[in-house]
């Protein structure tokens, strides 16, 4: 494993500086695109999961970090810039490549700023090693779409089976992906402010999800073949036995299953919490809002 530069030209970034980690799993080497911008004590950035996922929705959250922290976003495996291939993408993979990229680009527990989905895997990491020193969970979520939306496993993995196949699952895949159905999600439960889903936003959006392979871990995604747990007690119990600061920032208008989740989580003691403008997509629509709540938490010394 290693971690290489990569040339500026044709990566689409926030301003750092841009670099591969050549991941190895299961006799697979994946290539997976971090970028690191400013200097201090180092700070992880780690986006949602998503059909739209990239690091590029932290990265004004990032730029707005730089000045005191060296800033680490990543795009996870088989999203963004990094490598898409066609495998059974699973809450193992994850595992995996959360606990060997902190090993391989950090030598001190760091603090974690982490959106939705990506919530649990923190979580298990922070529990099975000294891997962070803070936490903080931005919408965490736990429950993949179509299990929030009450679909049964066997229909989600009949859909994400589907979506997988050759010819169809292009077709379907395509189908829920247009730029009219991302806006359409967008105003749903992503963005509060219409007037900032404009086409050029949703254009840059559409083009994320045409990457060779986009479909594999979108599907996996979707279906909740990506949640790291299955229950909510399972996911309350990963707060609970937490060692760590934690801080979750909570968008206002979350969606309702969503928010009962969320409400239950900070209801635990010793979270700090915290409500603001936003819903499912706060940290890229409110970035500077973001900043501005979980700044006394990340700047103080206690533990």
């Amino acid at each position: 494993m290693s971690t290489n530069l990569l040339s500026t030209s044709g990566v689409i970034g926030f301003g750092g500086v841009v670099q591969e980690y050549l991941w190895n799993f299961e006799n697979q080497q994946l290539r997976v695109v971090y970028e690191t911008l400013g200097k201090g004590s180092p700070l992880l950035l780690l986006p949602s999961f998503s059909s739209v996922s990239t690091r590029l929705e932290v990265g004004e959250l990032a730029k707005l970090l730089a000045p005191n922290f060296q800033v680490v976003a990543v795009d996870w495996p088989g999203f963004g810039e990094s490598s898409r291939p066609s495998l059974n993408y699973r809450p193992e993979i994850y595992q995996h490549f959360l606990e060997d990229f902190v090993k391989a680009v950090f030598n001190t527990p760091i603090t974690v700023v982490a959106a939705g989905h990506a919530a649990s895997y923190v979580l298990q990491l922070a529990l099975k090693q000294a891997a962070f020193s803070k936490i903080v969970l931005l919408g965490p979520t736990w429950r993949g779409p179509l299990p929030t939306m009450g679909a049964s496993q066997q229909i989600a993995g009949f859909v994400r089976e589907l979506v997988r196949s050759p010819i169809l699952g292009q077709a379907l895949y395509k189908l829920n992906t247009t730029p009219s159905f991302l806006s359409f999600m967008y105003r749903r439960h992503v963005f509060t402010d219409a007037a900032k889903i404009t086409p050029s936003f949703i254009e840059k959006k559409w083009q994320t999800t045409q990457q060779p392979g986009a479909r594999f871990a979108s599907a996996a995604f979707v279906t909740g073949n990506l949640d790291a747990v299955r229950e909510q007690s399972d996911f309350l119990e990963l707060v609970q036995s937490l060692t760590v600061p934690l801080m979750v920032v909570i968008g206002e208008s979350s969606p309702p299953k969503s928010r009962e989740e969320m409400n239950a989580l900070v209801a635990l003691p010793g979270v700090r919490s915290v409500v603001i403008p936003g819903s499912l997509g706060l940290h890229e629509e409110y970035p500077a809002v973001v900043l501005e709540a979980v700044q006394d938490f990340l700047f103080s010394s206690e533990n």
